[in-house]
């Protein structure tokens, strides 16, 4: 494992993190979640990232379990909060009372006292953005939270929130974490120059583009009996976007690329996102003990120029790289 400082901070990543959004607590289950989080430590990954949110709250329990018994200096621990864990009116959003409550509800969950990243998990239209940055700022005044970052913020959301930061004397974010692959690069116009200067680095979700850059969806077939793409637990909606026969056949002239360099096609696609320089950290998911294992294997991975012009012309045109697609939900719209 190789490991890269998290934006300007002073703490390390490692670069392969180990994330549980569809697995934990859904997907796999709870045995078997604990093995993967088991071989990832064996495999030298010291990130974990999870979100309330994520499988209803039952995410986080899972992680706080599997990390049970395991030296807490020797991990980084983050998770988020935005996203609606009750039916209340405020049991969502980015005000002072959602976010005092979900981080005490967070470390309850994940068992420890402290989290080390802190993520708002979209941008709050709802709530002035000095509420919400005030509050983050108190949680590491208290010793709650090490280091802040966000979601999915797009680059004017960015700017403005560091004005404020800057301006206020308060503690600025170190991290953004953005949907990013071969496929997806909307964040490489705007919001990678302007973290570059902030001092923020990408922490990035879905490298292998929900499972469509491992090249086992061939086009004119059935996707394969139990994979996400016909599990609607498992995000099957998210993967819909890539199954065109158009995609997926793009996608199969990257194995050859993958061959020539001795690595999988996952192994491919996380070196490929490494290799952008503002990227701290890929999050990689795994619903067994030997993916883990195998997309280790990315880290370290040097890309030649040729090797990364070859996957631009097998991709051609498909991957979407408008700056607008980084993009909140706003209920006033």
């Amino acid at each position: 494992m190789e490991y890269r400082r998290l934006g300007s901070s002073g703490m390390y990543v490692s670069e392969i993190a180990y994330g549980n959004w569809i697995t934990h607590g859904s997907q796999v289950e709870e045995d078997a979640a604990i093995k993967c989080v088991r071989a990832a430590l064996d495999e030298g990954i010291t990130t974990f990232d999870t979100a309330d949110v994520y499988a209803g709250t039952r995410a986080e329990v899972v992680l706080g379990k599997a990390l049970k018994g395991v030296r807490r200096e020797s991990y980084e621990l983050f998770t988020k909060v935005y996203f609606p864990t009750g039916s209340g009116k405020n049991d969502r959003g980015l005000s002072r009372k959602h976010i005092m409550e979900s981080v005490e509800a967070s470390l309850k969950r994940l068992n420890t006292d402290h989290i080390d990243l802190y993520q708002a998990h979209r941008f709050d239209f709802e709530t002035p953005l000095e509420e919400t940055l005030h509050a983050f700022d108190d949680l590491v005044r208290q010793g709650k939270v090490n280091y802040l970052g966000f979601s999915e913020w797009n680059a004017d959301q960015i700017r403005a929130a560091a004005s404020i930061q800057k301006e206020r004397g308060w503690t600025r974010f170190v991290s953004s974490q953005p949907q990013y692959s071969m496929l997806w690069r909307v964040i490489e116009s705007e919001v990678v120059p302007l973290s570059k200067q902030e001092g923020i680095g990408q922490i990035v979700w879905s490298p292998i583009a929900q499972g469509i850059l491992t090249g086992k969806y061939l086009p004119g077939k059935k996707p394969p009996a139990g994979s996400r793409a016909t599990d609607k637990k498992s995000g099957a909606n998210f993967i819909s976007r890539w199954m065109t026969d158009e995609v997926l056949t793009a996608v199969q002239n990257l194995k050859p690329i993958a061959d020539g360099v001795g690595l999988s096609m996952s192994q491919l696609a996380l070196a490929w996102a490494l290799q952008n320089q503002n990227v701290s950290a890929v999050i990689m998911g795994a619903t067994k003990p030997a993916q883990v294992k195998e997309n280790v294997k990315a880290a370290g991975v040097v890309l030649g120029d040729d090797v990364m012009q070859a996957i631009d012309a097998a991709l051609g045109s498909l991957p979407e790289r408008d700056p607008k697609k980084t993009e909140s939900p706003n209920p006033r719209a």
